[in-house]
């Protein structure tokens, strides 16, 4: 991989990480566009992870300072009450990344017809969404672990986890900005989790294969497209704007369809 292609496959992971599109689909058609060898894209993919973790770190400082600081007070309040949310949508990943890894990565083969049929699954949830009630309504433990649902789909490349999450909480009825609050805090812990899981099984020194220079490229440019993205996506679900990004999504599946 060089670091034209590393800037190309780190903007693609910042901007659809966030933005309901799917960053999985994206890179994986990336990927066999690119012709990017899959060690090369594991590497890859483990530091462009990062790089948005940072993102969402840096855009909900705040929040997750306000967290902290509750969680330090060694109490059931405001904070410990959300946390305990957050660990509860995180059930259905965890048991989806303990149990059925091996089948999830079976489908991580470059099969653009399959992320093509999960887009357009990602599309339909954003569409559904224009059928919800607008509530003022806050996450509850049942909306947390319905959420997590969602999340846990998720991990098949072109379902889009922003996308899944929101279009669930919105359905809930949760108002706007609070879904999607919860929908990017949520993801922390897992994104973390799972890279660390990679490093930990298959990104040995002795396995990198990819230079310093695209890894750092690749790095920043998904870092700052990924703030980009993340503060987009508050604007565009606070103004209802899905219909466009679920026409985006079912345009690209139809490509990759087609193609596939």
């Amino acid at each position: 991989m060089n670091w034209i292609e590393a800037l190309i496959m780190g903007l693609l992971q910042g901007l659809t990480e966030f933005l309901p599109v799917s960053s999985s689909g994206h890179l994986e058609l990336g990927k066999v566009a690119l012709d990017i060898e899959a060690k090369e894209n594991l590497t890859f993919s483990i530091v462009v992870h990062a790089a948005t973790v940072l993102s969402i770190i840096v855009v909900f400082s705040r929040d997750l300072r306000e967290l902290v600081t509750g969680l330090l007070k060694f109490e059931w309040n405001e904070s410990t009450i959300y946390s305990a949310r957050i660990v509860i949508s995180m059930i259905p990943v965890a048991i989806v990344g303990i149990f059925f890894m091996s089948e999830v990565e079976s489908v991580y083969t470059g099969n653009i017809v399959f992320v093509g049929s999960m887009l357009l699954i990602t599309a339909s949830l954003l569409l559904l969404t224009y059928l919800a009630k607008s509530r003022d309504k806050d996450v509850t433990y049942r909306d947390a672990f319905i959420i997590g649902i969602a999340q846990a789909f998720a991990v098949l490349p072109g379902i889009s986890r922003s996308g899944a999450t929101i279009a669930t909480g919105l359905l809930l009825g949760v108002r706007k900005d609070l879904v999607t609050r919860f929908s990017f805090l949520m993801v922390i812990v897992p994104i973390i989790g799972a890279t660390i899981f990679d490093i930990i099984r298959d990104a040995g020194p002795d396995q990198i294969t990819i230079g310093f220079i695209p890894l750092l490229v690749g790095f920043i440019a998904a870092f700052l497209s990924g703030l980009f993205a993340c503060r987009v996506m508050l604007e565009v679900v606070r103004r209802g704007k899905l219909f466009y990004f679920a026409l985006y999504c079912i345009f690209v599946a139809l490509i990759a369809i087609f193609l596939g």
